[in-house]
């Protein structure tokens, strides 16, 4: 092969790596902006259910001992600091488990909130498991593909499932 040629092929295959890591790279930005709309929808189901609990525990309709219960861990889980959040959503869904939740009308829709409250936190976990796959690839850490943003991590609570 002749000099021109090897440039050619040499050219090429810069280019793909190139089209390749721009591709990476789009990708990993799309997956980074799905983790923190997931997180946003799990911290609205969150805040949804504990007004929920709360608005239960108000209502009159449980005992004492229950409702204040549900109050306080209601109320511990909404003003919650984000190191103490996981924790704090496991006691109330703990404390959701412990009283007598299932009068109705307010059966229905507390477990409708806890069903969605399970389902936004695996969405969530579930893009950040794909998202953490794609940043441990060579390419991605050999060209510093994902930038400077911070590596995501999973929520684990107790949610009931």
């Amino acid at each position: 092969m002749t000099l021109p040629w090897v440039l050619a092929v040499v050219a090429v295959l810069v280019l793909l790596l190139g089209a390749y890591c721009s591709w990476t790279a789009g990708r990993l930005d799309r997956l980074h902006h799905r983790v923190a709309t997931a997180r946003a929808s799990l911290e609205t189901e969150l805040a949804r259910r504990s007004a929920l609990v709360a608005e239960l525990a108000s209502s009159g309709v449980l005992d004492p001992a229950s409702s204040l219960l549900l109050l306080d861990a209601a109320h511990r889980a909404r003003t919650a600091t984000p190191d103490e959040r996981e924790k704090r959503e496991s006691a109330l869904t703990r404390a959701i488990g412990a009283t007598s939740t299932d009068v109705e009308p307010w059966a229905g829709e507390l477990g409708l909130a806890v069903r969605r409250v399970q389902l936004a936190r695996r969405f969530h976990n579930d893009i950040v498991v794909s998202t953490r796959e794609l940043r441990r690839r060579r390419l991605v850490t050999w060209f510093r593909l994902a930038g400077h943003a911070p590596m995501p991590g999973t929520i684990e609570l107790e949610d009931g499932s």
